[in-house]
């Protein structure tokens, strides 16, 4: 029997910032909201679930409010700790800390930022919500909405690939990502 669940990933809207905001709590641009707006339009699901930061929740709750869909927040869905590089401009790390920086963006399991969270137990957060969401789903079309960093790390896993290529995937503000869950063993 494929228990496999078929989930579109959302990543947040423009919230105006330049930097790795990870966990920090940023509202949404008005950009950010028409670009979210914009992207859901003639598109349907059955069930939407957000992380708990209000660049993802407030436009998740705005979405099931209009369509009258269950929600639910799940904060296993926030973004990556990027520890001390958490809200710094890339700039101003690449100046300060760039053979650091190389490294992250070479190989994030092996050279996290320091201070950071591991990506063992970012796998372990991102996936533990998903199987969750699987067991909950039951043939329905989800829509989860979260994070550039989260949406990297599941095609990750999904698609097989190394976390190296995490830099690689192009994950613009709005944007979907069909994801099918779980992932291959």
């Amino acid at each position: 029997m494929n228990n496999r669940v078929r989930i579109d990933l959302m990543r947040h809207g423009d919230t105006g910032e330049r930097s790795y905001r990870g966990q920090l709590d940023d509202p949404l641009s008005e950009l950010g909201w028409a670009q979210l707006r914009g992207a859901v339009e003639r598109r349907t699901w059955d069930l939407i679930v957000t992380s708990s930061l209000q660049r993802c929740a407030r436009f998740a709750q705005e979405l099931a409010e209009a369509r009258g869909l269950p929600l639910r927040v799940d904060g296993r869905l926030v973004e990556y700790h990027f520890g001390r590089w958490q809200g710094v401009p890339i700039e101003t790390i690449a100046q300060d800390d760039g053979d650091a920086l190389g490294r992250f963006w070479a190989d994030p399991v092996a050279h996290p930022p320091p201070g950071g969270e591991t990506f063992a137990d970012f796998r372990t957060r991102l996936s533990s919500a998903l199987d969750a969401l699987v067991a909950e789903a039951r043939n329905r079309r989800v829509l989860v909405v979260t994070h550039g960093g989260a949406i990297r790390l599941l095609r990750c896993i999904s698609e097989t690939r190394g976390f190296g290529d995490m830099a690689g995937i192009d994950v613009p503000h709005a944007s979907l990502h069909a994801l099918s869950w779980p992932a291959p063993a």
